[in-house]
């Protein structure tokens, strides 16, 4: 992936750094690996995951992605409390909003698994959670009045029924039973194993907080980090422009890197469709209509973007709508303007609906962080938020190729756990805008906003080692750079493009150092 020198037939590693590349016969080395022809490439970046969150759920969270039914979901509840009998609080993750939602997922519908112990479920998108009747009284939440931005459901007589939606959700979780610092560093090492399991050697977890950053820092002091961490501290309605700058320079003092780094700040300017917290433009385009205002005022996003510019933090800003997106450039628009332009790599990440008069505004403005997995017809998941988006809309969703033509900078991501990591269905999709072959796909999703194999995977290395700051020793396999490289067991540049998702990483190598290998290789 370095431009001035594309291609090797060998790489040498000396002190976890590439020493020397080259063609032809290769320099004699004390340890030699022969990769048979096969493509090697830098590790790859995954520039807006939730590592630890979704490290912790498999370690400590019940698996809920693939369970379509109330009997399902509580049966896999009930077993998953069976196996951690010495966890204060049971938890779950990755119910399907297009499954269950306010109209059937309740307390006393988790009561039915778990009663004798706290229970807290999130769905696939995290911007949802629901408790059992346990969990309801423990944190308070009848008495509780919804915070900003967030919402307590009730029922006619004004019940809590146990379903959360956005903001408030860590109110109450932080009104239950906490996890152990083991707890998280278990999650931990389970979640960078499994993403370098996929070849995935640098990340920006895109939402960090306290149990986040104590964790990676007590990891990045022990050595024991596997991958290379750039965090997004959040910042919130509630804070102004002093106690944002104060909370995330002190984060940056404590944390300068380089394995762990807090690099820049994260807004959630809207929440998503499934709950109808997606900011647009428009009304709603479904039969129930309506509509849902962005999370920070515009005055208040001017004000902390701009302050947050000039304190030299990236700004990394989660948007769904369109009316999410017009406010984030506006934000941003603010800042360059008192602070003029510096090379921050602020991010807009989603960018599931845009409007037409905004893609030409991110050029040298904002990266397109880019999830495209969701590009693609799989109901019932993409139904809800499709009908609400209107079909005349529908050219203008999830249209990266609008956004590259538009000279907007890019680099691929997951949102793992909210999907999966697996780099190569997630190309697999930008490609082909299909499911997969094997599971059963419609026909492909405007299949005009494609992106070929080599913008792919430049936005999955040199592009996203600039997304996370890193850019100057990571990204390229170039000497002097660091050693991360991953063996693959296929050529992705060549294969047929449904054949992607299949791909195997061999082996994957950080910082020389081999932290994957496939059995059978």
């Amino acid at each position: 992936m370095n431009p001035t020198n594309p291609s090797a037939e060998w790489l040498l590693v000396r002190d976890g750094r590439v020493a020397a590349l080259g063609l032809g016969s290769p320099p004699d080395a004390a340890n030699r690996v022969d990769a048979g022809g096969r493509l090697i490439l830098p590790g790859f970046q995954d520039a807006h995951i939730h590592l630890l969150s979704g490290g912790i759920d498999i370690a400590t969270a019940a698996y809920l992605y693939d369970v379509s039914s109330e009997d399902e979901l509580v049966a896999a509840l009930r077993a998953h409390a069976a196996s951690k009998p010495d966890l204060p609080i049971v938890f779950g993750s990755g119910w399907q909003p297009g499954i269950f939602g306010d109209h059937n997922l309740t307390a006393a519908l988790l009561d039915r698994a778990v009663s004798d112990r706290p229970v807290l479920i999130y769905d696939s998108s995290f911007h949802n959670a629901c408790l059992n009747s346990r969990a309801v009284d423990m944190a308070g939440v009848q008495g509780m009045a919804d915070p900003p931005n967030g919402h307590i459901l009730r029922d006619a007589k004004g019940r809590a029924t146990g379903m959360l939606h956005e903001e408030v959700i860590p109110v109450v979780a932080a009104r239950l039973p906490e996890l152990t610092e083991d707890d998280w560093m278990a999650g931990l090492l389970a979640g960078q194993a499994h993403a370098n399991r996929h070849g995935i050697t640098g990340v920006l977890d895109a939402c960090v907080r306290k149990p986040e950053v104590t964790t990676y820092g007590r990891a990045a002091a022990a050595g024991a980090l596997t991958l290379r961490v750039a965090g997004t501290a959040l910042v919130t309605e509630a804070d102004t422009p002093e106690t944002a700058v104060a909370r995330l320079t002190a984060l940056r003092a404590a944390y300068p890197g380089p394995d762990f780094h807090v690099h820049s700040a994260k807004f959630f300017l809207d929440g998503v469709y499934e709950n109808r917290t997606a900011a647009n433009l428009t009304p709603y385009a479904d039969a129930k209509g309506a509509n849902a205002p962005c999370m920070f005022s515009l005055e208040q996003t001017k004000a902390l973007m701009t302050a947050l510019d000039a304190a030299r933090f990236a700004i990394h800003v989660h948007v769904i709508g369109d009316a999410a997106v017009r406010r984030a450039i506006e934000g941003l628009e603010a800042a360059r303007a008192a602070n003029g332009p510096w090379p921050a790599q602020h991010q807009l990440a989603h960018l599931q609906l845009v409007d037409p008069a905004d893609f030409s505004r991110l050029q040298g403005l904002a990266t397109a962080n880019i999830q495209s997995l969701w590009a693609r017809f799989e109901p019932p998941y993409t139904g809800p938020s499709l009908s609400m988006i209107g079909k005349d809309r529908w050219p203008d969703v999830y249209a990266f190729r609008k956004m590259l033509d538009a000279g907007a900078d890019w680099c691929l991501s997951s949102d793992w756990a909210v999907s999966t990591l697996n780099p190569f269905e997630i190309i697999e999709t930008a490609i082909t805008r299909q499911k997969r072959l094997d599971n059963s796909p419609l026909e492909p999703f405007f299949i005009d906003q494609s992106l070929t194999i080599e913008e792919c995977v430049q936005g999955y290395t040199v592009n996203a080692a600039r997304a996370c700051w890193r850019e100057q020793y990571t990204g390229m396999l170039r000497v002097g750079y660091s050693a991360d490289l991953i063996i693959l067991d296929r050529d992705i540049f060549s294969c047929p493009a449904h054949d992607i998702s299949k791909t195997r990483v061999l082996t994957t190598l950080f910082k020389g150092k081999e932290v994957w290998r496939a059995p059978d290789w």
